[in-house]
């Protein structure tokens, strides 16, 4: 009998990775050479125009068309203006070969505009250039005009890239200056500018990563304050036709206990009556009775915790008189109008009807304490008319408006919508504020109202 030995199966991904079990400095390391080849090597001369300013801002948003069209070119002037002036440093101390090395100053902080990662290898090719091919002896290793250049370039590409990108290029100009002193020392040039250029280019390099962490936080909060109220406006929705679910469960629960005791009588009120018609009348009940079972346990779902069932059958038109007195009580100046034939509606029509009033009036003595209203029921063929209006708080300035919740309109539109009624609700031409809302009703439910 062979006894044989199983090689333990690698797991995926770990031969890719044969530094995965080295320390945590080589796996650093390699992260690090990694994020650089990404970031500098890779597509390094790629396209990528510099886009112009946004005019979105306040500011901006005054200036004439004309000159909001040319301000949005402001990045990409303002960078040229910088180019011409590295180049007019380049130029007093080039000499005789000024037309050999001026443009090396210029063409790096130009490319930024177009190709940042390229205009960066750029500039670290001409830093040498110039010393090559200079009129005479200088700092070491960056002449006047490089050192501009460099200074600029760094800062324009760490604008247009990401922190981590500016902290490599801050990384290779400094692995530059040490080659460089090391290699030819700064015995033959009148002294070294590493150090000034290093601590420079780093004091910069990092407001700009300030500046970027900033825009990132500003731009996540506003992108979670946007899923936030989104949230809440979901939130909202619910919480009202929550509401409306529960107060519709005592209108529909009415209907149903009366079809069961209807149904129950029904069979007494007539003599002798056959026997499929008592199974009927008992069939329509069992169905009643289990309808109103099942609209309980509806309401025990869509119950809150806090939720006490009310003692009084939900409100209607009738009890609208009641209503405007306690909103009278309150402060608030209102007059009622009624015009039509006034005629008994389904409850659940009358009971949208008395919330969207009040929720209309208690809107207008959170937000216009002081105005005077006026509420106009029209009964029309085919549906009932409701406008509420309200004028203009008589004091703004020394009347603070009461803070509500907000969900009024949202409540007032669930109502309507589940009507499949029609709502409009704005701002008036005095400066108050008017709903108008109309609730269809067909006519076989109007001749079925109790």
């Amino acid at each position: 009998m062979t006894e044989t030995t199983q090689t333990p199966l690698t797991q995926p991904g770990r031969a890719s990775e044969p530094h995965a079990s080295r320390s945590p400095e080589f796996r650093l390391a390699a992260n690090a050479l990694r994020g650089l080849r990404q970031d500098l090597l890779h597509d390094a001369f790629a396209y990528r125009p510099l886009p112009r300013l946004r005019m979105d801002g306040s500011l901006a948003r005054r200036l004439p068309a004309r000159l909001r069209e040319y301000a949005a070119w402001t990045p990409h002037a303002l960078i040229t203006a910088v180019a011409l002036i590295t180049l007019l440093i380049a130029s007093v101390d080039s000499g005789a070969v000024l037309l050999l090395v001026a443009p090396f100053a210029a063409l790096p902080v130009l490319l930024t505009m177009v190709r940042p990662v390229g205009a960066f290898w750029l500039s670290m090719a001409a830093t040498p250039v110039t010393v090559l091919f200079g009129s005479s002896w200088g700092d070491w290793p960056w002449r006047p005009g490089s050192f501009a250049c460099h200074l600029t370039v760094l800062t324009v590409v760490a604008l247009r890239t990401r922190p981590r990108t500016a902290a490599y290029m801050w990384a290779l100009t400094a692995a530059y200056g040490f080659v460089a002193e090391t290699a030819f020392g700064p015995g033959h040039y009148y002294g070294s500018n590493t150090g000034p250029m290093l601590v420079i280019s780093a004091l910069i390099l990092l407001c700009v990563a300030v500046w970027h962490i900033r825009r990132e936080a500003e731009q996540e909060v506003t992108a979670q304050q946007t899923v936030t109220a989104h949230e809440r406006s979901r939130r909202t929705l619910l919480e009202e036709r929550t509401t409306i679910a529960r107060e519709l469960h005592d209108v529909v629960a009415h209907h149903m206990s009366v079809v069961a005791i209807q149904a129950e009588a029904a069979p007494y009120r007539v003599e002798n009556p056959p026997p499929e018609l008592e199974r009927a009348f008992a069939t329509i009940r069992e169905n009643a009775v289990a309808a109103l079972t099942e609209l309980r346990r509806v309401l025990g779902v869509v119950r809150a915790e806090d939720y006490e069932a009310p003692d009084a059958p939900q409100p209607t038109l009738a009890d609208l008189d009641g209503l405007l007195d306690n909103v009278r009580d309150a402060g608030l100046s209102v007059e009622k109008v009624v015009t039509g034939a006034v005629r008994e509606l389904p409850q659940g029509v009358e009971l949208s009807a008395y919330r969207i009033v009040q929720e209309a009036l208690s809107n207008t003595l959170r937000h216009a304490p002081g105005a005077s209203a006026r509420v106009e029921i029209g009964y029309v063929l085919g549906g009932l008319g409701l406008r509420i209006v309200n004028g203009p708080s008589p004091r703004p300035n020394l009347i603070k408006p009461s803070p509500g919740a907000g969900h009024g309109i949202t409540g007032m539109r669930e109502r309507v919508s589940m009507l499949n009624g029609e709502m409009t609700a704005g701002a008036t031409d005095d400066g108050g504020h008017e709903v108008t809302v109309f609730l269809p009703v067909p006519p076989a439910l109007e001749d079925g109202a109790p």
